[in-house]
């Protein structure tokens, strides 16, 4: 077996601050640790995240924060997030900083864009929604089999236009549970139906295509705390799946697949990449437990972070996974 030497690359360290997980599943937790990049296979983390990558944080003092998605635009885009607690998605970009995006916003966690550019949201209050171009927020999908959702969770597009999903029971309360689990859905706008393609998962929470997308990605943050990799077959079922990585500290909960198919998760500790056979190449170090992140900035480059009440960026040498064409 290859030894690979870990190489800790340490920045100054950022205020500590306490959090308590549990809104999204995440175990209560104290991080304390300096800012900066873990090289564990220094041959393939080269590849991702240069030697000097700095942690920059870029907004603090909000409530939980999630769902980063970065619209891009001639100017140069910005990103769009939630803050669950409050009620409300966030914008950032370089010139305004962090400012209000749209207020209330049905407890909005995970955000994506549809094969348009339009966003999409996954509502806690259980809604599939979707911001049309004239700023109308418009109902996607809220239920299945006439059986309202519990609490959307998390929400990616596939290059066919079908929208996936997660369902877990983080936001339900005081609701009670319609469906019958906590499941991940394919729902296809063609045909208006919505099937349940993972059925056995405890809280299925972050979602990602490889660049393929012949393998979904699934972050349990419930019991198990791992990620699995499902096979995608072209009639959109999946197979049973494989553990890729069992998470810790923490659990998973959003994750990303980069261009060259490693897979970033949000941790206790921060980020974790590992490659698509489920070794670890590194990990980002935060302050703070990491709830989700996103690629994006004006050449793709910049791995946005949720974590918890801050948000944090560093620059990669890679960009997320494209959709094929």
């Amino acid at each position: 077996m290859r030894r690979h030497r870990s190489l800790l690359l340490v920045l100054p360290i950022l205020p500590i601050i306490s959090i308590v997980g549990g809104l999204v599943g995440a175990a209560a937790a104290t991080i304390q640790t300096p800012a900066g990049v873990q090289w564990v296979d220094e041959a393939q983390a080269s590849k991702l995240l240069a030697k000097n990558a700095a942690v920059r944080k870029l907004g603090g003092g909000l409530q939980f924060i999630e769902g980063p998605v970065w619209v891009a635009e001639p100017a140069g885009g910005y990103l769009v997030f939630s803050d669950i607690p409050a009620n409300e998605l966030k914008r950032w970009d370089a010139a305004g900083g962090v400012r209000t995006f749209r207020a209330p916003s049905g407890n909005t966690n995970g955000n994506t864009l549809d094969r348009e550019g339009r966003l999409l949201h996954a509502e806690h209050s259980g809604r599939i929604a979707r911001t049309e171009r004239d700023g109308r927020i418009v109902t996607v999908l809220d239920a299945v089999d006439g059986r309202k959702l519990s609490s959307p969770n998390d929400v990616v597009v596939k290059s066919d236009g079908t929208i996936w999903f997660t369902d877990p029971t983080y936001g339900l309360a005081p609701r009670k549970q319609e469906t019958a689990g906590n499941f991940v859905y394919r729902f296809d706008p063609a045909t208006s139906r919505a099937t349940a393609v993972v059925r056995d998962a405890d809280q299925p929470n972050g979602l990602a295509f490889s660049p393929k997308e012949d393998v979904l990605y699934v972050a349990d943050s419930g019991k198990p705390r791992s990620i699995r990799a499902f096979a995608v077959r072209p009639d959109g079922t999946l197979d049973q799946g494989r553990v890729l990585a069992s998470i810790t500290p923490g659990s998973p909960d959003g994750i990303r697949c980069d261009e060259l198919g490693n897979v970033w998760t949000s941790s206790g500790d921060g980020v974790q990449v590992f490659s698509p056979n489920g070794v670890l190449i590194a990990r980002v170090l935060l302050p703070e437990s990491a709830a989700n992140l996103a690629f994006g900035g004006p050449d793709g480059r910049t791995l946005f972070m949720t974590a918890r009440t801050s948000l944090y960026a560093i620059d990669t040498l890679v960009r997320g996974a494209a959709r094929p064409r």
